[in-house]
């Protein structure tokens, strides 16, 4: 149970009173009649083997509110898109699963990558913004939220919590991000939180001098959540970075795009644990090292947008001030995992910061030497004043796709907008 305090400027909603699972699922019963919800799913096919995907499938059947699953499948070959299909198939809500690989959706990214319009890098990023494509191509709902595949600790409340602030009609809210704890088999998680962007912030305030946008970004409890939700409208305009910068990239765009009293985070589990990424210290294309690499890029480049200047000397003060502030918090963490019974391991701590201050410099090197590059995927309003169609093509690529190789599965059809 967390405390009731508002830090910063974004309105937090904390659980206080651990409210039942059955009385949330009833307000939002009554909510979807009003504003009808989507879920969408960024999924690997390799998380079809893991069973952190059977249970979240098992919890969703329950949430019986939603009116539509969007998953957006990666990495599938046809026959495993099938596999994909049969493994959806017991979600009684309306559900679709969009085959990236395949040839018809190889052929609308061709088509968009044809006038300069398509995701530059496959990834998580990529994904997202093609079922963000698909939801308002659907035109059935008028909340949204994502959450990822691989999270060990859910249950549906997690969800019911992310929808809540964007789905009463009540509140005023467009876009809702997730926080919780991060612990796990005694040991204090969340490196890169904790490590790198909570640290990096507070540098840039000490090098570049405070800004409102970094007071909004340490509002955040977990700004690197990868659960958030929001009104489907927010999407039309929403630039989302093809790296691993996506939740960063997120909060900058609604930050630009919205008053902050029309934002904030809900906290939606009292722990929370997924696939962790490996530190990868010899390889800074894998895991927490390419990580930390994308996000620093991505705020050097959001400060920069603001004004702020860097040359080499201010990236090499920033790497130093950032390595002396990381350091000094390890102290703080460690006093936290141990009077809670929790471990920490103050080696792997200062090697993980010791990579981070590499990286924080690599990337104002890649700041630097990269001026000419777009690191945000298009707009869908762009895409959409471009080509006009893209759309109802969209559709029915994913339409026909289900419908050949999923003869016997309910689908959503070419008219699915004129039902909601």
């Amino acid at each position: 149970m967390s405390d009731f305090f508002q830090n910063g400027i974004i309105t937090t909603l904390h659980n206080l009173a651990d409210r039942s699972i059955v009385d949330l699922e009833k307000d939002l019963a009554r909510f979807a009649k009003e504003r009808p919800m989507t879920l969408v799913l960024p999924c690997l096919y390799s998380e079809l083997q893991h069973p952190a995907l059977a249970r979240i499938v098992a919890e969703l059947k329950q949430a019986t509110y939603l009116r539509q699953i969007v998953i957006g499948l990666d990495r599938a070959s046809e026959a495993e898109y099938q596999q994909a299909l049969a493994y959806f198939s017991e979600l009684p809500q309306d559900h679709i699963v969009i085959w990236n690989d395949g040839p018809r959706m190889t052929a609308i990214q061709d088509q968009l990558r044809a006038r300069g319009l398509a995701p530059t890098e496959l990834g998580k990023g990529c994904n997202v913004w093609y079922c963000f494509g698909y939801v308002q191509a659907a035109g059935v709902s008028r909340a949204v939220a994502l959450h990822d595949c691989d999270i060990t600790t859910y249950d549906r409340s997690l969800l019911a919590r992310l929808l809540y602030p964007v789905a009463n009609p009540r509140f005023n809210y467009e876009f809702c991000k997730g926080f919780y704890a991060r612990f796990a088999d005694g040991k204090l998680n969340g490196r890169v939180s904790r490590l790198l962007v909570s640290p990096l912030i507070r540098t840039l305030k000490k090098v570049s001098g405070a800004h409102p946008y970094l007071d909004y970004l340490d509002s955040f409890r977990y700004p690197l959540a990868g659960e958030f939700s929001m009104q489907v409208d927010v999407l039309k305009d929403l630039r989302i970075p093809s790296d691993w910068g996506l939740e960063i990239g997120v909060l900058s765009e609604v930050y630009r795009n919205y008053s902050t009293n029309r934002l904030c985070q809900v906290e939606i589990a009292d722990n929370y644990d997924h696939k962790h990424q490996d530190l990868s210290p010899e390889d800074a294309t894998k895991g927490l090292s390419r990580m930390s690499l994308d996000i620093a890029t991505s705020l050097f480049r959001k400060m920069a947008t603001f004004g702020s200047v860097f040359d080499k000397g201010t990236v090499r003060s920033v790497k130093a001030a950032y390595l002396r502030i990381a350091l000094d918090l390890i102290e703080s963490y460690a006093n936290d995992a141990e009077i809670n019974g929790l471990t920490l391991d103050r080696d792997a701590e200062e090697r993980a910061v010791e990579l981070f201050a590499g990286n924080v410099l690599s990337a104002g090197d890649v700041f630097l030497e990269s001026g000419e590059e777009t690191p945000y995927i298009p707009s869908w309003n762009r895409v959409t004043s471009v080509l006009p169609d893209i759309f109802t093509d969209l559709k029915s690529a994913i339409a026909s796709d289900m419908a050949e190789f999923d003869r016997d599965a309910v689908h959503v059809s070419m008219t699915s907008g004129a039902r909601a």
